[in-house]
């Protein structure tokens, strides 16, 4: 076990590596630079701010300089805010952003499954068709049109929630929903299907068979073996969300990563490109690390397969 686990996280800092050299690639191949868009100073402070930002240094200096910072988590000042540098921007940003993704990770679990185990257990019936109905609605509609449609409704014409921004609660409650409707929609479905096929095993019907209550045979023994695959795909789920939160930032105006990220790109602000990029990385890869390990230790026989494989 422990060789298997020094083998993922040795695979985790290749992964990290790789991504921020493809991030760093695509930076230079893309034409174009920081300053084409304010021209309003002339060749030589042009010259001045491509020295001060090692811009002028050859591409592979450059791109060592990059991997070090990487290391030392020092990725120097925005070109668009000079008096801020990365760091500072992820300080002051991320704590929002993760509000706002746990928040939906939270919504979009317990009453994905919450949603799938009542449909499971209520098959053909009432509760399934409509929990399924909404399970699709979820998934055919993207969390951005989404978000328009729940600003119109129930902020303009209703006016039950703020529009915009990140101050209460009551601000909190539009991009949660926007953001968890399609991974509690495809966590619903997935559970559904998962307890359906668990329900008919042997070992349920044993379980019935020695006088257990519904309750205990849902929870004790049905439900963690029907969560197998929710677990395997929480991973994937956890990054679509924390990537998510960048488009629903910028419509509901929340001052999280996603405004200065999508903002970076517009400017070609090559520091804040590539530390968000990592951050946002190293953040994923560490959760399909731990998403792995949960996974191992919810089925003993996937770890003990693993295990043998690492010795």
């Amino acid at each position: 076990m422990s060789r298997y686990v020094i083998k993922r996280f040795l695979m985790m800092i290749m992964t990290i590596i790789i991504i921020a050299s493809l991030t760093f690639l695509l930076m230079h191949i893309i034409p174009g630079s920081p300053f084409d868009q304010d021209r309003s100073f002339n060749a030589a402070v042009e010259q001045n701010l491509r020295s001060f930002y090692k811009l002028d240094q050859p591409l592979y200096v450059q791109y060592f300089n990059y991997m070090a910072s990487i290391f030392t988590l020092d990725f120097g000042p925005s070109i668009s805010n000079p008096d801020t540098t990365v760091v500072q921007l992820i300080e002051r940003a991320f704590p929002i952003s993760f509000e706002l993704g746990i928040w939906a990770v939270l919504v979009a679990v317990i009453s994905g499954i919450a949603l799938g185990v009542f449909a499971a257990l209520r098959h053909n019936g009432l509760i399934d068709y409509v929990a399924m109905g909404f399970a699709v609605l979820g998934i055919s509609i993207p969390n951005f049109i989404l978000a328009t449609l729940l600003i119109q409704e129930l902020s303009v014409n209703l006016g039950w929630f703020p529009a915009a921004t990140w101050r209460t609660p009551m601000h909190m409650v539009l991009p949660i929903i926007a953001l968890a409707t399609t991974p509690m929609a495809i966590i619903a479905r997935l559970t559904r299907s998962s307890m359906l096929e668990t329900l008919t095993q042997d070992y349920i019907r044993t379980a019935r068979a020695k006088g257990l209550s519904p309750w205990k045979v849902v929870v004790r023994h049905a439900l963690r073996n029907a969560l197998m695959p929710v677990v395997t795909l929480l991973g994937t789920l956890l990054a679509s969300i924390l990537t998510g939160t960048f488009v629903i930032e910028k419509i509901f105006a929340i001052p999280g990563m996603g405004r200065y990220f999508i903002d970076s790109i517009s400017n070609r602000d090559y520091p804040v490109i590539m530390g968000t990029t990592v951050f946002y990385s190293a953040i994923l890869v560490f959760l399909l690390f731990v998403v792995d390990m949960v996974y191992c230790l919810l089925d003993p026989r996937i770890r003990f397969d693993k295990s043998s494989q690492g010795e």
